[in-house]
């Protein structure tokens, strides 16, 4: 069953800062559709500072996230929200890529102590790709843009 965020029940962030988009080249029109519909729901809930990389791969994305959090020494980027398709094919390639990049992206996390949200879809068919980065409410850009604005809400409450 499909769900979809309630956007409209989103804390406000006060003084938002950089949101940093990670996008893998694979399959670009779905990828971008997830990017852009983020970009979009976050813009609507006040970040003006939206960045957007792309790099060669999901396998990159651990890197490049741990790269620009490494860069951010005023601590400005408030999430990272990485995006990518991985399509199963006929060897094990695909759950060595999809395996190493969640495992990669959530030690940044962890490192870093910053969200990183992870929208990078590991599926069977694209189709099923498709259909959650489709222009509807079901998007999982949007779910993404919910996630990281209630963790950097969250976050901010506590003091971190």
């Amino acid at each position: 069953m499909q769900t979809s965020p309630d956007l409209s029940a989103l804390p406000v962030v006060e003084n938002p800062g950089r949101i940093a988009i990670l996008k893998s080249k694979w399959y670009p029109e779905l990828v971008d559709s997830l990017a852009n519909a983020c970009a979009a729901a976050l813009r609507r809930h006040g970040y003006e500072r939206i960045e957007v990389h792309r790099v060669p791969g999901s396998l990159e994305l651990p890197l490049a996230a741990a790269d620009l959090l490494a860069l951010d020494v005023t601590k400005e980027i408030d999430a990272v929200i990485c995006f990518g398709v991985i399509l199963k094919g006929e060897t094990l390639h695909f759950e060595m890529i999809a395996n190493e990049c969640i495992r990669g992206l959530g030690e940044v996390m962890q490192r870093y102590r910053r969200p990183v949200l992870v929208e990078v879809l590991p599926v069977l068919k694209i189709e099923h790709a498709a259909a959650r980065a489709a222009d509807d409410e079901f998007n999982k850009g949007l779910e993404a843009a919910a996630a990281a604005i209630e963790m950097v809400h969250w976050r901010r409450s506590i003091g971190a």
